[in-house]
């Protein structure tokens, strides 16, 4: 396992969400209802506005050790202290300990980051936006649909790798696995493997549409 960017240690609040990977430099809007957790808010939006955010791994029934903070940007307050927040992905980060459990999880948490790249990654990255490109062609094709990449897709390796980790929608645990990667090759490379047999699906079922239309 490549070893983490120790930049610091601190205490976060944490907030183990089933079905959900946060990336740095993606939104995330949530609806607090939990007592436990308008309690959290209430609490960092008194201080930094920043929590983390974990997987929730409903066979272990325990978070994952790796999640990514999460800093809210926009809040809305509700009847009976519900809200509705806006939030963007910031550091990811580790936990080392749980400081505290009750009335929701504190964690002695660590900085990671990617290790520095032993390669130029741009053609690698293009390889994956071309992919993508693909895959939405076809999707668009398939389903008859006027679909488009967004124009504003990243450009540097580094954030382009999670914007496209974050759009991989029901695998959760895949998602995991590529937010706790420290190696920007080999996440574009995962991504890689997943666009192309994505888009030789895709190919296969637009000959056969084609075929019986």
């Amino acid at each position: 396992m490549a070893s983490s960017s120790k930049i610091a240690v601190r205490e976060l609040s944490l907030f183990p969400l089933p079905e959900v990977v946060l990336f740095p430099g993606r939104p995330l809007p949530l609806h607090i209802f939990e007592f436990r957790y308008r309690i959290m808010m209430n609490t960092i939006l008194e201080s930094d506005r920043r929590f983390g955010v974990l997987l929730w791994d409903p066979v272990q029934n325990q978070p994952a050790t790796v999640g990514c903070c999460a800093e809210v940007i926009q809040y809305q307050r509700l009847p009976d202290d519900r809200m509705n927040i806006l939030t963007l992905g910031q550091q990811r980060f580790r936990v080392l300990e749980y400081v505290r459990e009750k009335p929701y999880k504190v964690g002695l948490v660590e900085w990671i980051e990617d290790n520095p790249p032993q390669k130029d990654l741009k053609p690698l990255a293009k390889e994956v936006e071309q992919l993508l490109h693909d895959v939405v062609r076809l999707s668009a094709k398939l389903t008859e649909q006027s679909i488009e990449v967004p124009k504003d897709i990243p450009d540097l390796p580094t954030e382009l790798s999670y914007w496209v980790a974050s759009n991989l929608y029901g695998v959760a645990a895949e998602q995991q696995s590529l937010l706790e990667m420290q190696d920007t090759a080999a996440r574009l490379e995962r991504e890689a493997e997943i666009l192309t047999s994505t888009r030789n699906h895709l190919a296969a079922r637009t000959v056969l549409k084609d075929t019986f239309d």
